[in-house]
C-alpha cells in the first residue's frame, strides 16, 4: 500500500483512501452480475425488506474498498516515481479475517474507508518480504462505520 518498502510502514500510522458513490444503477448492475439478491436488485424489494430500501451488496461495499485503496496506491507510486525513487513490486495479499457488515448501503450513499496499521512482521517463510496486517474500515456520510476488516498483505522489504 501506498508504494512504500516493508520498512518505511509504521504501526498504526492510518491513511485515508478517498470515497466511494453508490448509485441505484451501479448496485443494480453490480447486483445483477454477483449478487442478484431482491433487495440489490428493485427498489420496491428492498422497500418490503428487512432492509428497508435498495442497497448495495456487500460484496460491492468491498469493491468499492478495493478501488480506493488500489487508486490509491497507484497516486502514490506514481508520485514516487516521478521523485526518481525505487519502487517496490506489488505483493500480494494472502487473505482478509474478520469481516463485518454493520449498517446497509443504500442509494447515493458516499462510503470513505481508511486504513490502519495494526501490525507488521517479517518473514522467515518469504525471503525478502514481509506481512503487514491492516484494520480497514468504510463510514457513511452519516459518520456511521458500514464495513470492516483485517486486511493482509506481502510487502516487500527494502534488505533481506
Amino acid at each position: 500500500m501506498r508504494g512504500l518498502w516493508f520498512e518505511e510502514i509504521v504501526t498504526g500510522e492510518t491513511l485515508e483512501l478517498g470515497s466511494f458513490g453508490f448509485s441505484a444503477e451501479d448496485i443494480i448492475a453490480f447486483a445483477r452480475q454477483y449478487d442478484p439478491q431482491p433487495f440489490h436488485l428493485d427498489e420496491e424489494a428492498g422497500r418490503n425488506s428487512y432492509l428497508g430500501g435498495l442497497c448495495a451488496s456487500g460484496w460491492h461495499t468491498l469493491a468499492g474498498f478495493m478501488k480506493c485503496c488500489a487508486a490509491t496506491d497507484q497516486a502514490a507510486r506514481a508520485e514516487l516515481a516521478t521523485q526518481g525513487k525505487a519502487l517496490p513490486p506489488v505483493g500480494p495479499s494472502p487473505g482478509f479475517e474478520d469481516l463485518k457488515w454493520m449498517r446497509p448501503v443504500y442509494v447515493d450513499d458516499s462510503i470513505s474507508y481508511r486504513s490502519t496499521v495494526k501490525s507488521k512482521r517479517e518473514l522467515s517463510s518469504r525471503r525478502g518480504w514481509g506481512l503487514v496486517c491492516y484494520h480497514n474500515e468504510g463510514i457513511n456520510q452519516k459518520a456511521e462505520p458500514v464495513i470492516s476488516f483485517t486486511g493482509k498483505l506481502l510487502v516487500a522489504r527494502r534488505t533481506s
